[in-house]
């Protein structure tokens, strides 16, 4: 009969391994139990009826998530991103995705899910804004049509027949985010499905890859969707544009009156243009959809900020006090230590290709080396956070096979000694 003792070692490696087991497996499944990214591949439900399709039609799938963020890997965390060490932003913040960013470098300084999917509202207006200042003069002319004035408003007051420059109608929809103004700019473009692909188009060649344009005005409608990390993409791009730039820091202009008689005020709704030490420009959003979106820039020392805040409240605090608060927080961050960037353009997918491999030679031999020095970095990194606990699960498990081998080995000698003896006894 085997002693407690005998059995102790094999019990204490079996409570290890299981232990060890419990750890690594019990982890793997808190971790595929944990809570998905809500948004990463579409903005939430709508609330109201605006984005059901017509009969015998469907909705546009969701657009693809592209296997690395773009930006960069941080870029595709769901909750908050932080340089190491940094103070956390104001508690007062209500946007479920937002951004901070270098304006001239495109540095991302923080973040809350960056490439979270959300509604834009009235932000998408400066995607068409840039399309105009890209494609039109600003001198040229737009005569406003019935279908321009009946445009749900917010509108700016456009007069059937009555013609307006390009730079009347982008100074007024950046300033004041007129949707007549947006419905009568499209039509300048070619028609709305042209204009809707035009904005499209450009939100791919930057690289805002969660963007797409459904209405020009931003209004919601099936398939729409942007992210903090694009508006924040699009806005560096709309700023390089003298005629956006110019636009969205106007405080006032004076606009042909409705009636057609003399000229009355279009006032910038960008309260931050006021209120804000070194501002240079915004455009805020509402929908029911989207709740209450913004992006905004300002300048402090030399060092210019975007601010981006997507479906976020009025309550308790404003949101441009909420952009506000980020900016001065990004003002704070350490200039060198960006979680992200913002991209140039859109990142160039690497074309697969069936062409035979060519057998190692002596002069590509330090290329296969060095091919498979990679492959096992890329298999130490997939290993990561579960492979190192499995491969001690599988050291212990050999551990316990040795301890066996022994006890078997020792308890085959000591039989056979028994047996000599008992021998040696009957002789």
């Amino acid at each position: 009969m085997r002693s407690s003792a005998s059995r102790r070692p094999v019990a204490l490696v079996l409570a290890a391994c299981t232990l060890m087991a419990t750890a690594v497996f019990g982890a793997s499944t808190a971790q595929a139990q944990s809570a998905p990214c809500d948004n990463r591949v579409s903005p939430p439900p709508a609330v109201d009826t605006s984005e059901q399709v017509a009969p015998g039609t469907k909705a546009p799938p969701p657009l693809d998530v592209p296997e690395n963020p773009v930006g960069g890997e941080r870029m595709g965390e769901c909750g908050i991103v932080l340089p190491a060490n940094a103070q956390r932003p104001p508690d007062s913040i209500t946007a479920k995705s937002w951004l901070l960013a270098d304006l001239d470098s495109g540095a991302v300084l923080a973040g809350f899910d960056p490439h979270g999917r959300q509604r834009p509202a009235s932000v998408m207006k400066v995607l068409l804004a840039m399309v105009v200042a890209k494609e039109l003069s600003p001198d040229a002319t737009v005569a406003a049509g019935a279908d321009d004035i009946a445009q749900e408003c917010t509108c700016i007051g456009l007069r059937n027949g009555a013609q307006y420059t390009v730079e009347q109608l982008l100074q007024a929809l950046v300033m004041a985010s007129g949707n007549d103004v947006a419905h009568a700019l499209a039509r300048r473009l070619g028609g709305l499905p042209s204009a809707i692909r035009k904005m499209n188009a450009l939100a791919m060649e930057l690289g805002a890859l969660d963007t797409r344009a459904v209405t020009p005005s931003g209004l919601d409608a099936p398939g729409t969707s942007t992210s903090a990390y694009d508006v924040a993409l699009i806005f560096r791009a709309a700023m390089k544009y003298p005629d956006f730039a110019k636009a969205v820091v106007t405080q006032r202009i004076d606009f042909p009156a409705p009636n057609g008689v003399g000229t009355v005020p279009v006032l910038n709704d960008n309260k931050l243009l006021t209120t804000y030490e070194g501002a240079l420009g915004g455009r805020s959003g509402f929908t029911d959809d989207a709740q209450h979106t913004y992006v905004g820039a300002a300048e402090r020392n030399g060092r210019k900020l975007v601010v981006v805040l997507l479906r976020g409240q009025q309550t308790p605090t404003k949101m441009t006090d909420q952009a506000a608060q980020l900016l001065d927080y990004g003002f704070d961050l350490p200039a060198g230590e960006p979680v992200g960037r913002l991209v140039d353009g859109a990142p160039q997918t690497k074309k697969k290709t069936q062409e035979p491999k060519p057998s190692p030679t002596s002069a590509n031999v330090d290329q296969v080396a060095e091919s498979r020095n990679t492959s096992n970095t890329a298999m130490f990194k997939a290993f990561g956070n579960v492979g190192g606990p499995i491969t001690a699960v599988a050291g212990l498990g050999l551990v316990l096979g040795f301890v066996l081998y022994l006890r078997n080995k020792k308890a085959k000698a000591a039989r056979a000694a028994r047996a000599a003896a008992q021998t040696r006894q009957s002789g």
